[in-house]
């Protein structure tokens, strides 16, 4: 093979970045015939189809989203070497696209992330949102790993393989009692406001069962599709919250929250969600062996 064509990679760069092939070929000050000519002859060098036809947009094959970031890191360096010769610092990194579901611990969150976070060669990105959401956004090849709760159903065709890393027991907790006496488990789910997941939630199905089972109906204040929301809301004594401990362990060491007790049976699972891809990020395997070790 002769030597890589540069030029070439610049096109479809822009067309990736762009998305409109006609609109980054005016950009370019070229035809888009002469555009798609040079994506084709990049695609034959490198062997592999880069973009993908979806209706009326081009959409990057799992092989065009690694080029594209092997096409960021390329033209950087070209920013970088401009910065050097005037004396700016610069430094490239390996980015690394999280998805999260709302629900999760934020903690376990960070634990997850911990060995790369503060590494100077690695760039995080963390998007949060719904389940069905983030996995569509992981089979476009637009994130590298998703963080869940649950194990969604694996159909025929499916790209991608979920690893359970860990499970947390799931209890009530809420402000110190004070001077009075302190409620039973049973007590405090049937006389006080509970701030509860949303009913999407596994841990609010597996809570939901439980209450049934006790034939108690609880005085919901609050439902919340948020980990976070829900620790604050706790915190400002809205009512006892249905949460992993580890989502308020600084509130339970600081003695702000306590824990009324476990809930039995119930259990927030942490999933890592990766795609079954030829070009892997080099830093999953790391994450996931260490997540499940830890």
């Amino acid at each position: 093979m002769g030597s890589f064509n540069y030029n070439h990679l610049r096109y479809f760069w822009a067309v990736a970045h762009d998305g409109n092939l006609t609109r980054a070929a005016r950009n370019l000050h070229v035809s888009a015939s002469a555009v798609s000519v040079q994506i084709k002859k990049l695609e034959q060098e490198l062997g592999h189809e880069l973009f993908e036809r979806r209706g009326r947009e081009l959409a990057l094959t799992e092989a065009g989203r690694v080029t594209l970031d092997h096409a960021d890191t390329i033209f950087r360096r070209g920013d970088e070497l401009v910065d050097v010769l005037h004396h700016r610092s610069a430094g490239a990194r390996t980015v690394l696209r999280i998805g999260s579901m709302a629900t999760l611990s934020r903690n376990f969150q960070l634990g997850f992330l911990q060995p790369v976070l503060g590494r100077n060669d690695v760039e995080v990105m963390v998007r949060s949102g719904a389940l069905r959401e983030l996995l569509r956004e992981l089979e476009a090849h637009r994130l590298d790993v998703v963080l869940s709760s649950t194990t969604p159903v694996r159909e025929a065709g499916t790209l991608w393989v979920a690893h359970h890393l860990d499970e947390q027991p799931v209890s009530l907790v809420g402000p110190p009692p004070g001077r009075r006496k302190r409620k039973t488990l049973e007590e405090v789910l049937a006389t006080e406001p509970l701030v509860l997941p949303t009913s999407d939630s596994s841990i609010r199905l597996g809570f939901d069962a439980y209450v049934d089972r006790l034939g108690i109906e609880p005085q919901i204040a609050a439902e919340i599709d948020d980990m976070a929301m829900m620790r604050l809301l706790a915190r400002e004594r809205v009512g006892h919250a249905v949460v992993p401990p580890i989502v308020v362990q600084d509130e339970l060491a600081d003695g702000l929250l306590v824990e009324v007790a476990p809930i039995p049976g119930l259990v927030e699972t942490f999933v890592a969600i990766t795609p079954s891809r030829r070009f892997p990020n080099p830093l999953l395997r790391t994450l996931v062996m260490e997540a499940r070790a830890s």
